[in-house]
């Protein structure tokens, strides 16, 4: 086994007005034809601005609308329109930019992502979560490589509502926690050797990153506006989460955000949102201090991510339902399987429980 592995983008672009750069971005990976994967929200809005460069040099594009749901099918029926195309451009959000990617990789195909919202640290990946075509977790699909491009417009991304760059920060939140069980287990992180030290430390940089610059972000997103600690958010939620987690390894948060997706009450929750409820899950789970267990929570509650079960839409937490999201949280080829010492469903219903009366 390879003792460590890095896995990045080959390249990232952040900056405002970004999206009108495309056309450039395209004609270095392609010449014949572009074909873009867009979020519905995004291509009401923002058709005019994602064409621009194309029209401006007379560069061929398709579009097609993204159907909601990164699932098999949805996947399936993208691949059978690709005709033509020799770049794939996905842009959206994690799920638009996850089912681009698989498309891409089905295809065998240039792709370059464009995200959003800072919702996730999707867009630098090699992986896509697939999903069941009602929301529920399906499995991991492991990519060939990581995007060839990534496109980053923090005007756009400043526009959207708060709480998307508050779930991105949710999902970045466990990037550190994931990593350090990873490097303590010995285990395997997505990249496939064990966590580097240049993936510790982005994971790290990424956590103080949201410590210092968190409130400070939102507070201007939620007046529609950038700044430095926008922009550092969004590296933070977006480059310094996705090399961090792919190259530094998962483990519970994530496991059991997978399993609380078997609740229908949270699927309206955004990935990061129960990530983020995830990690101080973990944290129980580990008896990590309580300083250390608080420093997280006060971060939660300080950017508005959930702390208890019923934050998460959760608002008759019977112990079947706990117990069925420990268990698939549980399930075999699961990340929870990366912490350092052996974690039954036993033990994760009681760190749910613990999580949430802490939280509140």
């Amino acid at each position: 086994m390879s003792k460590m592995i890095i896995l990045s983008p080959s390249k990232y672009v952040q900056g405002p007005g970004e999206i009108e750069n495309l056309a450039e971005y395209f004609q270095k990976l392609g010449e014949k034809k572009a074909y873009m994967i867009v979020d519905t929200f995004i291509l009401k809005h923002y058709e005019e601005a994602i064409t621009s460069s194309f029209k401006q040099t007379n560069t061929s594009y398709e579009m097609f609308e993204f159907g909601g749901e990164c699932s098999k099918n949805e996947v399936n029926r993208l691949v059978a329109n690709l005709k033509g195309g020799d770049v794939v451009i996905g842009i959206g959000g994690g799920k638009t930019m996850d089912t681009a990617k698989a498309v891409a990789y089905y295809a065998k195909l240039p792709i370059i992502i464009v995200p959003t919202i800072a919702s996730t640290d999707a867009p630098t990946s090699a992986l896509t979560v697939l999903y069941t075509d009602d929301g529920q977790f399906d499995e991991y699909l492991f990519l060939s490589s990581n995007p060839n491009c990534v496109v980053v417009d923090s005007d756009i991304i400043a526009k959207a509502p708060s709480r998307l760059l508050v779930a991105g920060m949710g999902d970045a939140l466990a990037t550190y926690f994931e990593a350090k069980a990873t490097v303590a287990s010995d285990k395997t992180a997505m990249a496939g050797g064990t966590p580097s030290l240049a993936a510790m430390a982005l994971a790290q940089l990424s956590f103080e990153t949201l410590l210092e610059n968190g409130v400070k972000a939102k507070i201007a997103v939620d007046a529609n506006v950038t700044s430095k600690a926008v922009e550092a958010i969004i590296e933070a939620n977006t480059y310094l989460s996705g090399v961090g987690f792919e190259s530094g390894g998962l483990a519970a948060a994530h496991a059991i955000h997978n399993g609380l997706t078997v609740l229908e009450e949270t699927h309206d929750m955004y990935h990061g949102e129960k990530v983020a409820f995830g990690t101080i899950v973990q944290m129980v789970l580990q008896n990590n201090c309580d300083c250390e267990i608080g420093e997280v929570i006060e971060f939660c509650k300080s950017v508005g991510l959930p702390t208890t079960l019923k934050e998460l839409g959760i608002k008759n937490p019977t112990p079947d339902k706990l117990m069925a999201v420990a268990k698939a949280s549980c399930a075999e080829g699961e990340t929870i399987h990366n912490m350092p010492f052996k974690v039954t469903a036993e033990a994760v219903y009681s760190a749910i429980i613990v999580a949430d009366k802490l939280g509140s």
